[in-house]
Parts: C-alpha cells; structure tokens; sequence
C-alpha cells in the first residue's frame, strides 16, 4: 500500500498525465496539430504513465519482500513478468 506522500505523488503524476491526453485530444480535434507534434506528446504521456506503473510495480515488489521476506523470489519475478 502507498504511504500518503506517496499517494499524493502519484494522485498528482495521475492528473499530469491527464491533462497531457486531454492536450492530445484537443490537439487532434481542434487544433489540426502537425503529425509529428502529436506522436511526440503521445510518447511523452507513454512515457509518464510507464514511469507511474515502474512506481506502483516497485511498491508491490516492496510488499511482496515485507510480506514474505527476500527469498520469494519467483513470486517477485512474476510481478515483473507480468507487470513490466
């Protein structure tokens, strides 16, 4: 489970990235924007939201360690297997 700080970061990263795809939408729908500028914001948020999930993928590696210890190592290697 997130502490509270790090709740609010990602609560925070969450609305970020938020208002990067709403940006999208309405530089798509409104704005007539160039191709290449959108696939460059489309990566941007890719990219922020795959540094948020890396977030909440080593704060389940963090329990799985506090809640059985380091030697469940495969059960860690399934959480990344089917996380990253």
């Amino acid at each position: 489970m997130l502490n509270s700080k790090d709740s609010t970061e990602m609560k925070a990263r969450l609305a970020r990235i938020e208002g990067q795809l709403r940006g999208l939408q309405r530089m798509i729908s409104e704005d007539d924007a160039d191709c290449e500028k959108i696939a460059q914001q489309m990566t941007a948020a890719r990219k922020a939201l795959d540094k948020a999930a890396h977030t909440m993928l080593a704060c389940m590696v963090q329990q799985q360690i506090d809640d059985g210890g380091a030697g469940e190592v495969l059960d860690i290697e399934k959480l990344i297997s089917k996380y990253a």
